[in-house]
């Protein structure tokens, strides 16, 4: 006589455990997304600041970014199965507009006219708080408690980070602070358009390097921006291999990848541990170490960069937006 199987082996409770397991991993998946995304735009603020004040200006950055990246992705859009039809090429020059050249030039200014240690605070940590803010307006997300209270307390822990740089280099310009809270909007505008968009995260990255390359690039020749003259072979391959390879390429495909695992809320909140993991690098590679107030008020963007990482619910409601 067979015997019967055991409770815990029985087909039913195998079947209603794999999506609890395929969720499990789906979430494990775009943790690791977003974590390498937290480690390469970490190290951006670090290796950008290194050489603009040096011998490199952000035109030139920025040229790289996006003239390199064009040149790595032009084949997947060249390629006869993966050519986007005209709907997609307009949602990716929207998309290079909120998260390709301009938003790198507005982070940029931000550097100029504040810090490294603000500018790397205020546009990824005021990020997720705006993509939150706007699903729930304009696509009537739910967020929950727990989202809000985080979001409220990275929005604490920025003012005392603003408050203790202003205390110990005087005031702080209001014109580069603003450039940062334009630039994490539209960073947040991106994520959530992209999520619905569907595009695929390569096919974003690719239509991201080429509208900016098309917008920037010509006009940063016509004007006689470059700077390359005055810096090494070495710094130059450095930077290329930072902002038009992991910046362009690798950061953004990974970035897409946490969003389409994780959602967008839950992806962006990961990337507000930016200003912690920035800083850290900043100590060995720039010399800057932070104050004691300045440390606190990164502890307290972390926890409630940790509240507000939070899956969003299978039961939140969607909607088309309505802007």
């Amino acid at each position: 006589m067979t015997p019967a199987p055991s409770a815990n082996c029985r087909p039913d409770r195998l079947a209603s455990a794999a999506p609890e397991l395929s969720l499990a991993w789906k979430r494990a998946e775009g943790l690791i997304w977003a974590c390498a995304s937290l480690l390469i735009f970490s190290g951006w603020f670090v290796v950008t600041r290194f050489s603009v004040t040096r011998n490199l200006q952000i035109w030139d950055i920025t040229a790289l970014r996006f003239g390199v990246g064009a040149l790595l992705f032009a084949p997947v859009l060249l390629r006869h199965k993966s050519r986007l039809p005209p709907a997609a090429w307009r949602e990716g020059f929207l998309f290079a507009l909120l998260w390709g050249a301009p938003f790198v030039l507005l982070v940029a200014l931000g550097l100029q006219l504040t810090s490294a240690a603000q500018a790397a605070s205020i546009a990824p940590t005021l990020m997720p708080v705006f993509a939150g803010l706007f699903a729930w307006l304009f696509l009537r997300e739910s967020q929950g408690l727990r989202r809000w209270l985080g979001y409220a307390t990275i929005c604490i822990g920025l003012a005392g980070l603003v408050a203790s740089g202003a205390a110990l280099r005087g005031s702080t310009n209001i014109g580069g602070l603003l450039a940062l809270v334009v630039a994490a909007a539209m960073w947040a505008s991106y994520t959530l358009r992209f999520r619905k968009s569907g595009l695929t995260a390569i096919q974003s990255a690719a239509v991201i390097c080429v509208w900016s390359s098309a917008i920037f690039v010509p006009a940063y020749l016509l004007l006689g921006l470059s700077h390359f003259r005055f810096a090494s072979a070495s710094e130059i391959a450095f930077q290329i291999a930072y902002q038009g390879i992991l910046m362009s390429g690798v950061a953004i495909v990974t970035f897409n990848r946490s969003v389409e695992q994780l959602g967008a809320a839950a992806a962006t909140s990961i990337i507000a541990l930016l200003p912690a993991v920035a800083s850290g690098l900043a100590i060995p590679v720039l010399g800057e170490i932070p104050t004691a107030a300045e440390a606190a008020a990164i502890l307290v963007i972390v926890a409630g960069a940790l509240l507000s990482a939070r899956p969003a619910s299978a039961a939140a409601v969607h909607a088309p937006p309505s802007i």
